[in-house]
């Protein structure tokens, strides 16, 4: 019997810790994997470092095109070469979700 709970509670404690936060943003502070998260962006087919879902809400980074100067948090130039860092646009899957913005980018 003491055996039996034994194990009830390891997997409730597994099943537990192993459950990750859904308000929890992947994106923390504007970096990710060690990258800032602005400044010049490639779009590529593969081998990207970092996968991207486009979505209208509930984003993990509010991210604003402009043509120069990204500087801040969220504001990426798409280039063609000579990138900061690049991504791949996914459908499922991604490391993290990005809606396009015209004002106030970042982390919500």
């Amino acid at each position: 019997m003491r055996l039996a709970l034994v194990f009830a509670a390891m997997a409730c404690g597994i099943a537990l810790g192993a459950a990750p936060a859904a308000a929890e943003s992947r994106a923390k502070g504007c970096v990710f994997n060690g990258k800032e998260l602005k400044g010049k962006v490639q779009i590529v087919d593969s081998f990207a470092d970092f996968k991207v879902q486009v979505v209208t809400s509930f984003p993990d980074l509010k991210v604003q095109k402009v043509t120069s100067f990204p500087d801040a948090c969220g504001k990426w130039e798409f280039v063609k070469s000579f990138p900061d860092f690049t991504i791949q646009l996914v459908d499922s899957f991604p490391d993290f979700t990005i809606e396009y913005v015209d004002s106030f980018p970042g982390v919500p």
